[in-house]
């Protein structure tokens, strides 16, 4: 069968590189890719966003299967339009329609839907430029340190952790005032939680479900968890703290109420959910949920995925993930990303990368690269993923970091101390 895959970063290179091993994929399209999944399958310069594109793309290459790795497409109803359209109806999807997709899409409907369905969250209220002086006097009682949250996609900008009211206000008013566009008409005003953060991820045909391996990423640019939010700095699977115990009460706690919630809600939901988690006092709750898998979290679940992918894939599309036995690997993963120098903020594209052939223990995920005349160079702020698979965390650790330092770049930089905190 053939398989497009849509997205451009470290999380489809990721993606791209475990469907390639299916004896089940014929041939795999990406569109757009980067310079580094056409090692994978053919890259096609075709936007996730252009969905005729996608049908022309679609119906000429005869695709039997459509995974979708980033969010906007989703949010954007992808899978409605080929599931709506007669000529593509009979092609699975593997991300859920828009209905399902506005879990990430929209932060005030996410927090209703836990609301209603009795999961554990951050207690919270919304507010409109209607309503912006309740908002204000809302903030006047509120408890510091508190979190604004831009309703709609951001780009992983509209989350605000502010320790003074008068600034809290001030953001608000720029918030609702356009300052996030169209995400931030809606703007949630939530209880700060304190603790230590991890991904849980699952995939549901909409009545079961399958759990994959949790994973910690890390946010911050510089070391010591200092510095400016990025989109993320690494990732460690599995994650220490996350004993079995606290993941069984995810599971009854989180991941069933949520998929039954959906069933309730007559939401339709083929995908992935990843749910953003903090550990309070040796419970868990929901931060967020994603309708699609982390990056760069999936750089580190996908390499202890020793079962097929695609076969995956095919019995979530049949409904059948209730008889998959999901095998997993015991060996621990970490991933460092090796980033453009000025990011999070200004950066320049366009250097050439060398050194990738030096790499030795790891997989070299690319995430903003393109490749011109058989030269990678860089084209994003996060520019490649080092991922490596080894025994012990510390191993993992030590390889990734150490292959990473192998790579050379004008501007390059890492951390090196990713995972460290939790040894």
């Amino acid at each position: 069968m053939n398989i497009l895959l849509l997205g451009s970063g470290g999380r489809e290179s990721a993606f791209a590189w475990k469907i390639s091993q299916s004896a089940l994929c014929s041939q795999l399209f990406i569109a757009p890719g980067n310079g580094g999944t056409g090692a994978y399958g053919k890259n096609v310069n075709i936007n996730p966003n252009n969905f005729e594109a996608l049908k022309a793309l679609i119906l000429k290459e005869k695709i039997g299967m459509v995974v979708v790795g980033p969010e906007e497409p989703l949010v954007n109803g992808v899978h409605d339009f080929i599931a709506g359209d007669s000529e593509l109806s009979h092609i699975p999807v593997i991300g859920p329609k828009k209905e399902g997709a506005i879990l990430e899409g929209s932060k005030d409907f996410s927090k209703q839907f836990m609301a209603r369905h009795g999961i554990p969250t951050a207690a919270s209220r919304s507010f409109t430029s209607e309503t912006l002086a309740e908002g204000l006097a809302y903030l006047e009682t509120h408890d510091l340190p508190v979190v604004l949250k831009a309703d709609g996609l951001a780009a992983g900008k509209g989350v605000l952790i502010i320790d003074n009211t008068a600034e809290a206000q001030e953001e608000l008013k720029l918030m609702l005032g356009g300052k996030f566009g169209a995400a931030g008409a809606t703007v949630v005003i939530e209880q700060f939680l304190s603790g230590i953060e991890l991904s849980v991820f699952v995939l549901t045909d909409g009545d079961s479900y399958v759990v994959l391996p949790e994973a910690k990423d890390y946010k911050r640019i510089g070391q010591g968890d200092t510095g400016l939010n990025t989109g993320g700095m690494g990732s460690v699977s599995p994650v220490p703290f996350a004993t079995q115990e606290f993941l069984d009460e995810v599971e009854k706690s989180i991941i069933i109420p949520t998929v039954e919630g959906l069933k309730k809600d007559n939401i339709d939901y083929t995908g992935f959910i990843f749910f953003g988690l903090i550990k309070v006092e040796g419970k868990p709750y929901v931060i967020e949920y994603n309708c699609r898998m982390g990056d760069p979290e999936t750089e580190s679940v996908i390499p202890r995925i020793e079962s097929d992918l695609v076969e995956l894939f095919q019995a979530a599309a049949a409904k059948k993930l209730k008889d998959f036995e999901l095998k997993i690997s015991d060996k621990n993963a970490a991933t460092v990303v090796v980033v453009a120098g000025g990011y999070p903020g200004e950066y320049e594209k366009g250097k050439v990368i060398s050194g990738i052939e030096n790499v030795r223990q790891s997989t070299v995920f690319h995430a903003g690269t393109t490749l011109e005349g058989g030269i990678v160079k860089s084209n994003g702020g996060r520019v490649l993923a080092i991922s490596s698979l080894q025994d012990t965390q510390f191993e993992a650790l030590q390889s990734a970091t150490a292959d990473a330092a192998r790579i050379y770049f004008d501007g390059k930089y890492f951390r090196e101390d990713i995972g460290f905190d939790l040894m």
